[in-house]
């Protein structure tokens, strides 16, 4: 059986949260991906309620000072955050949700929902981290070296998650979290 319940899936960047979610959500189609607000423009090839919500400055933080945000954050001059309308429709639904985001992110639904599972993604070693990041080409040396900088950071508050799951073998990984959210 199914349970409507939220987890949060975090990790440093480069990890594969993106790819771990995406592929849960496919094989589940009952799972409720969530899609989060932004500010900034959309790139080539995003598309509106698909890659993000994309809102002015304006309304997100109206929307964020109404407390219509789950959590949020702001990253190279723009906000980012989930709308908690969206999940408690998915979960009044029955829908199981999953959310991923960064650390600080999973901190703040900690606070806001704390019967979520927290699940933290770790790569399977520094290395490897390094090489996804470097081969991905979406950062500039100096930018690479933040992340790697704020990954180690991150990593260090892996205890603070109700689960711990290392990306080394992505259908492994997959199907880990699969099972933690009760799928299977």
């Amino acid at each position: 059986m199914v349970l409507a319940r939220l987890t949060v899936l975090a990790g440093p960047s480069g990890v594969g949260k993106g790819t771990v979610a995406a592929l849960v959500a496919a094989r589940y189609p009952k799972v409720y991906l969530s899609v989060s607000a932004t500010t900034r423009a959309a790139r080539p090839g995003e598309a509106e309620g698909r890659s993000y919500f994309f809102v002015s400055r304006e309304a997100f933080e109206a929307a964020q000072e109404a407390g219509e945000m789950l959590e949020w954050a702001a990253y190279n001059g723009n906000l980012y955050g989930t709308p908690r309308q969206a999940v408690e429709d998915a979960l009044g639904a029955g829908r199981p949700a999953l959310l991923e985001i960064d650390l600080a992110g999973a901190r703040q639904v900690r606070r806001a929902m704390p019967g979520a599972r927290q699940v933290f993604l770790m790569p399977p070693s520094w290395a490897e981290l390094e090489r996804r990041l470097t081969e991905r080409g979406t950062e500039t040396d100096s930018e690479r070296a933040a992340r790697l900088a704020t990954a180690e950071r991150e990593i260090l508050a892996r205890d603070e998650f109700d689960y711990v799951l290392t990306n080394d073998d992505l259908d492994r990984t997959v199907a880990s979290l699969a099972a933690i959210m009760g799928l299977d």
